[in-house]
Protein backbone atom coordinates (compact mmCIF):
# COMPACT_ATOMS: atom_id res chain seq x y z
CA UNK A 1 0.00 0.00 0.00
CA UNK A 2 1.38 3.24 -0.89
CA UNK A 3 2.57 6.03 2.22
CA UNK A 4 -0.94 8.11 3.35
CA UNK A 5 0.50 11.81 4.17
CA UNK A 6 -0.12 12.56 7.60
CA UNK A 7 -2.44 14.20 9.09
CA UNK A 8 -2.21 18.18 9.71
CA UNK A 9 -1.47 18.84 12.98
CA UNK A 10 -4.24 20.77 15.07
CA UNK A 11 -3.27 24.04 16.64
CA UNK A 12 -4.53 23.92 20.34
CA UNK A 13 -5.11 26.75 21.95
CA UNK A 14 -5.63 27.86 25.72
CA UNK A 15 -9.44 29.27 26.25
CA UNK A 16 -11.21 30.21 29.85
CA UNK A 17 -15.17 29.48 29.03
CA UNK A 18 -16.82 31.55 31.25
CA UNK A 19 -20.36 33.76 32.13
CA UNK A 20 -20.16 37.26 33.07
CA UNK A 21 -23.33 38.28 34.38
CA UNK A 22 -26.09 37.68 31.42
CA UNK A 23 -23.46 37.09 28.75
CA UNK A 24 -21.69 34.34 28.27
CA UNK A 25 -18.12 33.84 26.02
CA UNK A 26 -14.22 33.55 25.80
CA UNK A 27 -11.40 34.70 27.72
CA UNK A 28 -8.18 34.43 25.91
CA UNK A 29 -4.51 35.20 26.88
CA UNK A 30 -2.52 37.59 24.78
CA UNK A 31 0.52 35.79 24.67
CA UNK A 32 -0.64 32.36 23.34
CA UNK A 33 -2.29 34.25 20.32
CA UNK A 34 -1.00 34.56 16.97
CA UNK A 35 0.84 38.74 16.64
CA UNK A 36 -0.87 38.97 13.05
CA UNK A 37 -4.30 40.45 13.69
CA UNK A 38 -5.90 39.11 10.97
CA UNK A 39 -4.76 35.15 11.58
CA UNK A 40 -6.07 36.34 15.62
CA UNK A 41 -9.52 36.86 13.73
CA UNK A 42 -9.81 33.57 12.11
CA UNK A 43 -8.93 32.45 14.92
CA UNK A 44 -11.80 33.75 16.63
CA UNK A 45 -14.40 32.92 13.83
CA UNK A 46 -12.96 29.67 14.20
CA UNK A 47 -13.59 28.85 18.03
CA UNK A 48 -16.86 30.59 18.11
CA UNK A 49 -18.56 28.93 15.07
CA UNK A 50 -19.05 32.24 12.65
CA UNK A 51 -18.64 32.64 8.90
CA UNK A 52 -15.32 32.53 7.85
CA UNK A 53 -16.33 34.96 4.97
CA UNK A 54 -19.29 37.36 4.13
CA UNK A 55 -22.34 36.07 5.87
CA UNK A 56 -24.83 33.08 6.87
CA UNK A 57 -27.99 34.02 8.01
CA UNK A 58 -29.28 31.15 10.35
CA UNK A 59 -26.23 29.92 11.51
CA UNK A 60 -26.70 28.21 14.53
CA UNK A 61 -22.57 27.59 15.35
CA UNK A 62 -23.29 24.18 16.19
CA UNK A 63 -19.60 23.45 14.90
CA UNK A 64 -18.23 26.66 17.38
CA UNK A 65 -18.58 28.00 20.80
CA UNK A 66 -21.04 31.02 20.64
CA UNK A 67 -24.79 30.47 20.97
CA UNK A 68 -26.42 32.02 18.89
CA UNK A 69 -27.08 35.83 20.26
CA UNK A 70 -25.11 38.74 20.67
CA UNK A 71 -25.10 38.07 24.36
CA UNK A 72 -23.26 35.08 23.78
CA UNK A 73 -20.83 35.95 20.98
CA UNK A 74 -18.67 37.87 23.06
CA UNK A 75 -14.29 36.74 23.09
CA UNK A 76 -11.98 38.80 25.45
CA UNK A 77 -8.60 39.02 24.95
CA UNK A 78 -6.27 39.77 28.02
CA UNK A 79 -2.75 40.21 29.26
CA UNK A 80 -0.64 42.14 31.97
CA UNK A 81 2.43 44.09 30.55
CA UNK A 82 5.63 43.53 32.45
CA UNK A 83 5.84 46.22 35.01
CA UNK A 84 2.23 46.63 35.37
CA UNK A 85 -0.35 45.36 37.98
CA UNK A 86 -3.15 46.34 35.70
CA UNK A 87 -5.20 43.64 33.92
CA UNK A 88 -5.74 44.64 29.89
CA UNK A 89 -8.47 44.46 28.09
CA UNK A 90 -9.63 43.54 24.42
CA UNK A 91 -13.73 42.81 23.67
CA UNK A 92 -14.26 41.26 20.02
CA UNK A 93 -17.89 41.07 19.78
CA UNK A 94 -19.08 38.41 17.21
CA UNK A 95 -22.34 37.70 15.50
CA UNK A 96 -23.46 33.94 14.61
CA UNK A 97 -24.36 34.75 11.08
CA UNK A 98 -21.47 37.65 10.10
CA UNK A 99 -17.86 36.84 9.67
CA UNK A 100 -17.07 41.08 10.52
CA UNK A 101 -15.83 41.33 14.16
CA UNK A 102 -16.51 44.27 15.90
CA UNK A 103 -13.50 45.83 18.44
CA UNK A 104 -15.33 49.16 19.01
CA UNK A 105 -16.78 48.57 22.28
CA UNK A 106 -16.37 47.27 25.74
CA UNK A 107 -18.94 44.79 27.36
CA UNK A 108 -19.68 45.55 31.13
CA UNK A 109 -21.50 42.14 32.00
CA UNK A 110 -18.80 39.51 30.01
CA UNK A 111 -15.88 42.08 31.98
CA UNK A 112 -17.35 40.02 35.33
CA UNK A 113 -15.40 37.07 34.11
CA UNK A 114 -12.28 38.93 33.92
CA UNK A 115 -11.10 39.22 37.37
CA UNK A 116 -11.96 35.41 38.05
CA UNK A 117 -9.62 34.76 35.24
CA UNK A 118 -7.61 37.71 37.01
CA UNK A 119 -7.43 35.26 40.28
CA UNK A 120 -6.80 32.16 38.18
CA UNK A 121 -3.96 33.42 36.68
CA UNK A 122 -2.06 34.98 40.13
CA UNK A 123 -3.12 38.57 38.99
CA UNK A 124 -5.15 39.27 41.89
CA UNK A 125 -4.96 38.29 45.47
CA UNK A 126 -7.46 37.84 48.12
CA UNK A 127 -7.05 40.68 51.13
CA UNK A 128 -8.90 42.13 53.77
CA UNK A 129 -12.51 43.46 52.57
CA UNK A 130 -11.95 41.44 49.31
CA UNK A 131 -9.39 41.38 46.15
CA UNK A 132 -9.66 43.71 43.51
CA UNK A 133 -7.96 44.75 40.09
CA UNK A 134 -7.74 47.65 37.68
CA UNK A 135 -8.46 46.53 34.64
CA UNK A 136 -7.83 48.93 31.25
CA UNK A 137 -9.99 48.60 28.52
CA UNK A 138 -8.07 48.98 25.39
CA UNK A 139 -11.71 49.11 22.65
CA UNK A 140 -13.09 52.72 24.77
CA UNK A 141 -9.41 53.35 26.35
CA UNK A 142 -11.18 53.51 29.60
CA UNK A 143 -10.68 51.88 33.52
CA UNK A 144 -12.55 50.06 35.68
CA UNK A 145 -12.07 48.55 38.92
CA UNK A 146 -13.32 45.05 39.78
CA UNK A 147 -13.75 43.74 43.10
CA UNK A 148 -14.38 39.77 44.26
CA UNK A 149 -15.50 38.78 47.66
CA UNK A 150 -13.50 36.47 50.25
CA UNK A 151 -14.16 35.14 53.79
CA UNK A 152 -11.46 33.37 55.62
CA UNK A 153 -9.23 33.28 51.79
CA UNK A 154 -12.31 31.74 50.44
CA UNK A 155 -14.35 32.96 47.00
CA UNK A 156 -17.56 34.17 48.33
CA UNK A 157 -20.53 32.67 46.34
CA UNK A 158 -23.34 34.46 47.17
CA UNK A 159 -25.41 36.14 44.29
CA UNK A 160 -28.21 34.96 42.36
CA UNK A 161 -28.98 36.69 39.12
CA UNK A 162 -33.08 36.69 38.10
CA UNK A 163 -33.54 33.65 34.93
CA UNK A 164 -29.98 32.54 35.51
CA UNK A 165 -30.26 28.99 38.18
CA UNK A 166 -27.55 28.88 40.49
CA UNK A 167 -25.56 30.91 43.17
CA UNK A 168 -22.06 32.35 41.67
CA UNK A 169 -19.26 34.98 43.06
CA UNK A 170 -20.87 37.93 43.07
CA UNK A 171 -18.47 41.00 41.60
CA UNK A 172 -18.53 44.81 41.54
CA UNK A 173 -17.09 46.84 38.65
CA UNK A 174 -16.88 50.44 39.38
CA UNK A 175 -16.22 52.28 36.09
CA UNK A 176 -13.76 55.11 36.38
CA UNK A 177 -14.89 58.49 34.29
CA UNK A 178 -16.86 55.95 31.87
CA UNK A 179 -18.64 59.58 30.53
CA UNK A 180 -17.86 60.09 26.57
CA UNK A 181 -15.72 56.79 26.06
CA UNK A 182 -16.58 57.28 22.31
CA UNK A 183 -17.38 60.32 21.69
CA UNK A 184 -16.02 62.96 24.31
CA UNK A 185 -19.12 64.13 25.77
CA UNK A 186 -21.96 63.59 27.58
CA UNK A 187 -24.74 64.31 25.44
CA UNK A 188 -22.93 64.39 22.10
CA UNK A 189 -25.19 66.08 19.81
CA UNK A 190 -25.42 69.12 22.08
CA UNK A 191 -28.62 68.76 23.31
CA UNK A 192 -30.88 66.26 26.01
CA UNK A 193 -33.44 65.95 23.25
CA UNK A 194 -32.85 65.31 18.98
CA UNK A 195 -35.75 65.30 17.14
CA UNK A 196 -35.33 61.87 14.86
CA UNK A 197 -37.33 61.69 12.07
CA UNK A 198 -40.27 63.55 14.24
CA UNK A 199 -39.34 61.30 17.26
CA UNK A 200 -38.01 62.51 20.13
CA UNK A 201 -34.63 61.11 21.33
CA UNK A 202 -32.34 61.47 23.93
CA UNK A 203 -28.19 60.80 22.45
CA UNK A 204 -26.15 60.18 25.58
CA UNK A 205 -22.62 58.62 25.79
CA UNK A 206 -21.82 56.75 29.26
CA UNK A 207 -19.70 53.69 28.88
CA UNK A 208 -21.21 53.18 25.56
CA UNK A 209 -23.41 56.05 23.04
CA UNK A 210 -27.08 55.29 22.98
CA UNK A 211 -30.45 56.63 22.03
CA UNK A 212 -33.01 56.67 24.22
CA UNK A 213 -36.67 56.66 23.31
CA UNK A 214 -40.10 56.66 24.37
CA UNK A 215 -41.84 53.19 23.61
CA UNK A 216 -45.27 54.87 23.33
CA UNK A 217 -44.19 56.78 20.30
CA UNK A 218 -43.20 53.59 18.46
CA UNK A 219 -46.60 52.32 19.20
CA UNK A 220 -45.86 50.19 22.00
CA UNK A 221 -46.42 50.17 25.84
CA UNK A 222 -42.86 49.37 26.99
CA UNK A 223 -44.17 45.46 28.49
CA UNK A 224 -43.76 43.49 25.16
CA UNK A 225 -41.52 40.63 25.52
CA UNK A 226 -37.76 41.05 24.22
CA UNK A 227 -39.26 37.93 21.36
CA UNK A 228 -42.41 40.00 21.02
CA UNK A 229 -40.31 42.97 19.80
CA UNK A 230 -38.02 41.08 17.55
CA UNK A 231 -40.86 39.57 16.02
CA UNK A 232 -42.34 42.72 15.02
CA UNK A 233 -40.38 43.60 11.36
CA UNK A 234 -42.20 47.28 11.37
CA UNK A 235 -40.78 47.98 14.52
CA UNK A 236 -37.61 46.75 13.93
CA UNK A 237 -37.18 48.53 11.34
CA UNK A 238 -38.32 51.64 12.24
CA UNK A 239 -35.71 51.33 15.12
CA UNK A 240 -32.79 50.50 13.28
CA UNK A 241 -33.80 53.66 11.30
CA UNK A 242 -33.79 56.20 14.76
CA UNK A 243 -30.78 54.12 15.28
CA UNK A 244 -28.81 55.15 12.30
CA UNK A 245 -29.78 58.90 12.52
CA UNK A 246 -28.85 59.02 16.02
CA UNK A 247 -25.80 57.48 15.47
CA UNK A 248 -25.31 60.07 12.11
CA UNK A 249 -26.22 62.69 14.52
CA UNK A 250 -23.64 61.84 17.49
CA UNK A 251 -20.89 61.30 14.60
CA UNK A 252 -19.66 58.03 15.43
CA UNK A 253 -16.26 56.74 14.26
CA UNK A 254 -15.13 53.63 13.30
CA UNK A 255 -12.17 52.15 14.36
CA UNK A 256 -9.31 53.74 12.56
CA UNK A 257 -11.05 57.26 12.78
CA UNK A 258 -13.19 57.57 10.41
CA UNK A 259 -16.74 58.06 10.57
CA UNK A 260 -19.62 55.65 10.40
CA UNK A 261 -21.98 55.87 7.36
CA UNK A 262 -25.44 55.23 7.10
CA UNK A 263 -24.64 51.43 6.15
CA UNK A 264 -22.21 51.21 8.99
CA UNK A 265 -24.35 52.45 11.28
CA UNK A 266 -27.30 49.80 9.69
CA UNK A 267 -24.65 46.95 9.94
CA UNK A 268 -23.26 47.47 13.42
CA UNK A 269 -23.56 44.99 15.97
CA UNK A 270 -22.31 47.19 19.26
CA UNK A 271 -22.65 50.77 18.11
CA UNK A 272 -24.92 52.90 19.14
CA UNK A 273 -26.83 50.66 21.40
CA UNK A 274 -30.51 51.50 21.79
CA UNK A 275 -33.52 51.39 24.20
CA UNK A 276 -37.12 52.21 24.42
CA UNK A 277 -38.36 53.58 27.69
CA UNK A 278 -42.03 53.51 29.63
CA UNK A 279 -43.54 54.24 33.06
CA UNK A 280 -42.58 51.70 35.69
CA UNK A 281 -44.85 49.12 36.88
CA UNK A 282 -44.89 46.52 39.48
CA UNK A 283 -42.41 48.91 41.35
CA UNK A 284 -38.83 50.18 39.97
CA UNK A 285 -38.50 53.71 38.65
CA UNK A 286 -38.20 53.30 34.87
CA UNK A 287 -39.03 50.25 32.56
CA UNK A 288 -36.75 49.44 29.45
CA UNK A 289 -36.01 46.99 26.93
CA UNK A 290 -32.59 47.35 25.36
CA UNK A 291 -31.18 46.39 22.26
CA UNK A 292 -27.93 45.11 21.10
CA UNK A 293 -28.92 47.17 18.87
CA UNK A 294 -29.91 44.57 16.38
CA UNK A 295 -31.61 42.16 18.65
CA UNK A 296 -33.57 42.99 21.46
CA UNK A 297 -31.24 41.87 24.62
CA UNK A 298 -32.76 39.35 27.50
CA UNK A 299 -32.14 41.54 30.22
CA UNK A 300 -30.13 44.92 30.19
CA UNK A 301 -26.18 45.21 29.38
CA UNK A 302 -24.06 46.93 32.03
CA UNK A 303 -23.05 49.91 29.78
CA UNK A 304 -26.71 50.63 28.79
CA UNK A 305 -27.36 50.49 32.32
CA UNK A 306 -24.71 53.52 33.18
CA UNK A 307 -26.27 55.58 30.09
CA UNK A 308 -29.95 55.08 31.22
CA UNK A 309 -29.14 55.64 35.12
CA UNK A 310 -27.35 59.01 33.98
CA UNK A 311 -30.04 59.89 32.15
CA UNK A 312 -32.76 59.65 34.41
CA UNK A 313 -30.71 61.91 36.29
CA UNK A 314 -29.90 64.63 33.96
CA UNK A 315 -33.30 66.99 33.75
CA UNK A 316 -34.44 67.57 30.28
CA UNK A 317 -33.91 63.99 28.75
CA UNK A 318 -36.51 61.71 27.61
CA UNK A 319 -35.48 59.11 30.76
CA UNK A 320 -35.82 61.64 33.28
CA UNK A 321 -39.53 62.67 32.03
CA UNK A 322 -40.33 59.58 32.93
Amino acid sequence: MPDLPKPAAIPEFPVCHARGGTSTGLILAREALPRDEALVEELLRHLMGVPLHGEWPGNTQITGLGRGGPTSNKVFIVERRPGETRMVSTLAQLAAGKSAIDWSVNCGNMSAALPLYALQRGWLEPGEGGGQIEIYNSNTQTTMYARLGFANGRLLSDTRIPGVNGVFPGVDLFLDKPVGAKTGALFPTGQRVDLLDGIAATCIDVAVPMVILRAADLGKNGEETPAQLDADPQFKARLLELMVLGGLRMGLRKRDGSLMSADDLRRSETIPKICIVSPAREGGDIATRYFTPQNAHPSLAVSGGCCLAAACLAEGTVAHAL
